[in-house]
């Protein structure tokens, strides 16, 4: 048997638009809403606690619901809601009718671990846009490196627009947070190379590199690009070479192209 809440007025259904809606009681409550089947069987597979399940039946597939429902955890709370709950609680309009509350995990940087005895890693300094934390997400995942590191972060990763631009890649990249003094300290501690993505004179073709040793390939903001400290602490400082009108790119694209070239250097595409 499951519960089943019809009301929109109902105190669960308050709690999860708060969740949504707000990132201090993201943080306060450690959990996070999540929509969608692909989304939730990549947060069961990333190893995520589901708390509970929410389906509307009028909405969701059964076969589809069926299967989420076989993949999560005995102790998963299963409640079914009406049409009116789901359209007030959910984020999209086309997410199959299934949502679910899970539990955050800790990002802290001494919970990373490497598959590869010499990582490669991307570190994003205080990225603002969800659009393009998503989207570096993406290429971590697409590229298959070890880690996305935020450094002085401006948002949760569970916000629910960060979730939906990295279509669950979120779930799928092993990502940690920290200031810059700790990172920093972080890639020293493990002899981990910085590459950071700077417009200046002394910065040197990326395709000049060797990456196939420990790598961080470092991107700043499009807006005012990579704080000092980081321009002064990175092993080297490398550009991509534009031929055009302009002299920057959207940082995700500009990340992607410096990760796949690593990527090919090191042939685990």
């Amino acid at each position: 048997m499951h519960k089943q809440i019809t009301s929109p007025q109902n105190a669960l259904v308050k709690e999860v638009v708060l969740l949504k809606d707000k990132s201090r009681i993201r943080k306060k409550t450690g959990t996070f809403l999540l929509e969608g089947q692909r989304e939730i069987s990549l947060a069961i597979a990333g190893e995520y606690s589901i708390k509970t399940l929410l389906f509307c039946s009028d909405i969701a597939n059964k076969s589809e619901l069926d299967s989420i429902i076989n993949q999560v955890k005995s102790s998963t709370e299963l409640i079914e809601i009406s049409k009116e709950v789901y359209q007030k609680i959910a984020y999209r309009d086309t997410t199959e009718g299934i949502l679910a509350l899970c539990k955050a995990k800790n990002h802290t940087l001494d919970k990373l671990t490497f598959k590869r005895k010499k990582p490669l890693v991307l570190v994003a300094e205080a990225p603002e846009k969800p659009g393009n934390i998503g989207a570096l997400l993406r290429t971590a995942d697409a590229a298959n490196i070890d880690a996305v590191i935020i450094a002085n972060p401006k948002t949760d990763i569970y916000n629910p627009n960060i979730i939906r631009s990295s279509v669950g890649c979120v779930f799928t990249t092993q990502i940690a947070t920290g200031s810059t003094d700790e990172i920093l300290s972080f890639l020293q501690k493990h002899n981990i190379q910085s590459y950071a993505a700077a417009l200046k004179e002394d910065s040197e073709p990326y395709q000049k590199q060797n990456f196939t040793n420990a790598s961080a390939i470092v991107v700043g903001t499009e807006s005012t690009g990579l704080s000092d400290q980081w321009l002064e602490n990175a092993s080297k400082k490398i550009i991509i070479p534009m031929n055009g009108k302009i002299d920057s790119m959207n940082v995700s694209v500009a990340a992607s192209i410096l990760i796949f070239e690593a990527s090919r250097q090191r042939n685990f595409l």
